[in-house]
C-alpha cells in the first residue's frame, strides 16, 4: 500500500511543488494548480489525468481508479485507491500529473527529455 508520506516524497521533490491542507485534503500543487491530493483517510489519491483517456483506465482496472466526485469531473483528474497502487505505478502518476501544470521546459529540465 502506498502511504500518504510516499507521495510526499515524490511530489515535493518535483519543481514548483507546494504542499497545501485544505478541508483535510493534502494537495499538492504549481502555483493555484492542484496536480494531486490524498484524501483525509489517505485511502484515496487524485491526480491530474487526461479527460479523454479517464474512461478507458476506470474500465480497464476499476478496482485500482474510480470516477472522481461530480464536481470534479469537468476536470483532468482521475482518483486511485492508494491500496492497489505499486510504487513506481503512483510515482509515474503523480510526475505524469505534474507535467500536465509546468511548462515543458521545467519538464524537460527536470527529466532531462
Amino acid at each position: 500500500m502506498i502511504t500518504a508520506a510516499e507521495v510526499r516524497a515524490v511530489a515535493l521533490s518535483l519543481p514548483r511543488t507546494s504542499e497545501h491542507l485544505i478541508r483535510d485534503y493534502i494537495k499538492f500543487r504549481v502555483g493555484k494548480i492542484v496536480y494531486a491530493s490524498i484524501s483525509p483517510d489517505e485511502q484515496m489519491m487524485g491526480v491530474g489525468f487526461p479527460k479523454e483517456q479517464r474512461d478507458a483506465l476506470i474500465a480497464s482496472e476499476p478496482d485500482k481508479f474510480v470516477m472522481p466526485r461530480l464536481s470534479d469531473q469537468r476536470f483532468h483528474w482521475i482518483v486511485a485507491r492508494m491500496a492497489a497502487l505499486g510504487p513506481e505505478e503512483m510515482r509515474e502518476l503523480v510526475i505524469e500529473a505534474w507535467c500536465m501544470v509546468v511548462p515543458n521546459k521545467v519538464v524537460a529540465a527536470h527529466l532531462g527529455a
